[in-house]
């Protein structure tokens, strides 16, 4: 009986050799993008826990200023070499200071040096001990000049004098709090910045996929000229941000010199200039409710959605070309009109790409930064996370507070891709 040899199940030695191999290829470049995206990120959570300001950047350091007066200019005058130190830091001290100079040949200690001191071939070294925070203090040396000096003149400050000392940095110590988790979750500015960054992004995502979707379906159809009108429609989003910012501001502005102001007001639809980017909110009733409209943020997620929803317009023409024909002629000849081709067989195409662009733009939006800070600065109710981020780290000089902030932003962004990852609709195509 002949029993036949069956290769076993799994992977064969050449596909695990090639799959090596892959890997190791592909490994370098991994560890490049890892560190570009962790180690930034570790530190953001690092910091996020320290109280560190501005200028804490620097650790503290002990900073001289060498001076001799009178210059000596025969053998045998007598000079007084002083040093001018500080400690750089107004919190932190610094242990075991110790000051190392080399002075000039020809220049000789004259009378009592200090008891810190020790001057020995030249070389002139003091041991400064603890430095206080802010401690200032001014060291003096007093020396001779002989004609080798005189003959060969060097000034002191030739040679720098070389400080070192033993001090805390709080960006790599070990000490931690919550403190700046506190502050900011305390602060009752802190759920009003959510709220508006929240809003802006689900409307400005929203928005910005409904006029995509659009402009998709409207450019899908053949006509004369179409070719330039997807170009055009492109503007928004390949046009440098700091330029259509600029001119939605001359537009909208209050002055005068506002275009769309002048226009209304010469059809008669306001009375008077409306602060599109200055003004929080303008009150108004409906059914016996007085509610608050927010003009500076709606302006500014109006300025969301004409900017990007030529990327979604992108996606969501290259899927519609991709769709065949065939049911949308069967649909027609059933009677459907286009309104059920599109709700019934166009949008469950569309779904997987809808949901994907939705994820994209929502963080990207929650992210923004620019557009907001170039519109109004962030000012008149338009304050999001990410410009309390800059503001906290740079214009109130608290980094630790920033970087806490920067960690909220990053839960809000992973808490909503777990969430469309779980509940995403699948594409039909």
């Amino acid at each position: 009986m002949m029993v036949e040899n069956t290769p076993p199940k799994g992977r064969g030695p050449l596909s695990t050799g090639e799959m090596r191999l892959a890997y190791s290829m592909i490994l370098p470049t991994l560890l490049i993008v890892m560190s570009i995206v962790l180690l930034p990120l570790l530190a953001n959570f690092w910091i996020s826990f320290k109280p560190v300001q501005l200028g804490d950047l620097r650790p503290p350091e002990v900073r001289a200023n060498e001076r001799m007066k009178p210059v000596p200019t025969a053998s045998g005058d007598v000079s007084e070499i002083s040093y001018r130190l500080r400690n750089s830091s107004q919190q932190g001290s610094i242990d075991d200071v110790v000051l190392t100079d080399s002075l000039p040949d020809g220049l000789n200690i004259d009378g009592t040096l200090d008891s810190r001191c020790d001057f020995s071939n030249q070389v002139l070294t003091c041991n400064l001990g603890v430095y206080e925070a802010g401690k200032r203090e001014t060291l003096i040396v007093p020396v001779i000049a002989t004609n080798s000096y005189i003959d060969n003149p060097i000034k002191p400050r030739a040679s720098k004098p070389l400080l070192v000392g033993d001090s805390d940095n709080i960006l790599t110590n070990t000490v931690f709090s919550l403190d700046n988790y506190r502050k900011i979750f305390s602060a009752s500015e802190f759920w009003s910045v959510l709220r508006v960054s929240l809003y802006y992004t689900v409307f400005g995502t929203l928005g910005a996929l409904l006029f995509g979707l659009f402009a998709a379906q409207l450019l899908n159809t053949k006509f004369p000229g179409r070719g330039i009108l997807r170009g055009f429609f492109l503007f928004p989003y390949v046009a440098p941000v700091i330029a259509v910012a600029f001119a939605w501001v001359l537009l909208l502005d209050a002055g005068p010199g506002g275009t769309l102001n002048a226009i209304l007001m010469k059809i008669g639809a306001a009375d008077g200039p409306v602060n599109f980017l200055g003004q929080r909110a303008v009150p108004f009733t409906i059914f016996g409710f007085t509610l608050k409209f927010p003009v500076a943020l709606t302006t500014v997620i109006s300025f969301e959605v004409w900017r990007y929803f030529p990327l979604s317009f992108l996606f969501i023409l290259a899927r519609m070309q991709s769709m065949s024909s065939e049911q949308y002629e069967a649909a027609e000849m059933d009677g459907a009109t286009p309104l059920q081709q599109f709700w019934y067989i166009s949008l469950p195409q569309l779904a997987g790409i809808l949901a994907v662009l939705f994820l994209l733009r929502f963080i990207w939006t929650f992210n923004k930064f620019d557009d907001i800070f170039l519109l109004t600065g962030g000012g008149a109710g338009t304050r999001t996370l990410t410009v309390d981020v800059y503001e906290q780290a740079f214009a109130v000089s608290n980094l630790g507070a920033g970087a806490a902030v920067a960690v909220v932003v990053f839960v809000v962004l992973l808490c909503s891709a777990l969430l469309f990852f779980k509940y995403s609709p699948q594409d039909d195509g």
